[in-house]
């Protein structure tokens, strides 16, 4: 699936654009401020409902409107499609495939797939556990959309359980019924990270031998007050009951802390490189290349599974990497559609369709 053509109304810096993209390989040229990560945000969004960057979903909007649409059409040799998506200030965003309405935003992962390699990903490595928890999660909805609603349930469970144990009035009945809700929404979560962790491992480490001719082991340590092991084969009711245990055991300290303190939202996936800590005891170039590895790694495991290769999305990558890594990836881009951005043409080492961007105009 490619994007045949897409249509901007008053979306970050874009007051009006309509394009028409190549199907291959399209370079977004232009100086800082241009709007170049605006579009690839704008393209993003198109496949998960959600941006790339933190923020609700009104940021999206350009200052002065109070709304903002994102239109595309979709297509390849068998199927096409039309995704329109409508932000209103202050108003539930509204997306539609095909004219017709959907619930959630990840149900465009049917359609359409993106990875995005951005010059932050080295804190999927460096910093806290929240982005790789975000991570492989995300990557799960992409494998199975309807993690995503796991995530929503969960994330409504934890939010009315946290808002229960603020209450004067507490008992323990009424906190029962938040801890089976929790659990059973997170047992789910936590099974298909398991998933996720036991597919993109391999691959990970054929992604880094790649990039770099260098032979790793990479594991993840799942560090959990609840989980004892982390595996693809444990059944998601083993994890709810796992889970269901924990927030009993823990309920006085949840109560007297006024806030949920174990579950799925404060593990701590930490990545191990040749068994040793990637945080702490990697070289900057070792970190740098396990972020490459990660995002080659989902792109090459959403296409095995689903037998669709993903868009991909550069945001000034090329700029961030040395020679040795620039080449390597370079070299090891699939054949797909695909938008690299950068302030100048010769940091990108790929032929492709360039497209000058400045002041919000594509030419």
């Amino acid at each position: 699936m490619v994007i045949r053509w897409i249509s901007l109304i008053d979306i970050r810096s874009y007051q009006s654009l309509e394009w028409a993209p190549d199907s291959q390989v399209n370079l977004l040229i232009g100086p800082n401020a241009a709007g170049k990560t605006n579009l690839l945000e704008a393209i993003g969004y198109l496949s998960s409902g959600r941006s790339f960057r933190s923020g609700p979903d009104d940021v999206l909007i350009s200052f002065d409107a109070e709304s903002g649409v994102i239109r595309a059409g979709l297509g390849n040799e068998e199927d096409e499609h039309l995704v329109e998506i409508e932000l209103t200030r202050g108003r539930p965003r509204r997306i539609q495939l095909d004219r017709q309405r959907l619930r959630l935003g990840s149900d465009l992962t049917e359609v359409i797939r993106t990875v995005t390699f951005l010059p932050d990903d080295l804190d999927l490595i460096k910093r806290g556990p929240a982005r790789r928890r975000d991570l492989l999660d995300q990557v799960a909805v992409q494998l199975w959309p309807i993690t995503a609603l796991d995530q929503s349930e969960f994330a409504k469970a934890l939010r009315q359980r946290n808002a229960f144990l603020k209450q004067r009035d507490r008992d323990e009945a009424t906190l029962g019924v938040w801890d089976a809700r929790l659990a059973q929404s997170a047992g789910r979560l936590v099974s298909r990270r398991a998933r996720v962790v036991d597919a993109l491992l391999p691959e990970m480490e054929r992604a880094y031998r790649d990039i770099s001719s260098a032979e790793v082991d990479i594991a993840l340590d799942y560090r959990s007050d609840w989980v004892n092991e982390l595996s693809p084969t444990t059944p998601a009711g083993t994890y709810e009951n796992a889970l269901s245990e924990a927030l009993t055991e823990l309920r006085s300290r949840d109560m007297e802390r006024r806030m949920t303190l174990v579950g799925p939202h404060r593990d701590e996936p930490v990545l191990l490189l040749d068994s040793h800590d990637s945080r702490f005891h990697a070289s900057q170039g070792e970190q740098r290349t396990l972020a490459l590895a990660i995002r080659l790694a989902t792109q090459r495991l959403l296409t095995e599974s689903t037998g669709k290769p993903p868009i991909l999305l550069l945001d000034d990558v090329f700029s961030e990497l040395d020679d040795d890594r620039s080449g390597a990836l370079a070299k090891l881009l699939p054949d797909t559609q695909t938008f690299i951005s950068s302030a100048k043409r010769e940091d990108v080492p790929i032929s492709g369709r360039p497209w000058s961007l400045e002041g919000g105009t594509l030419k």
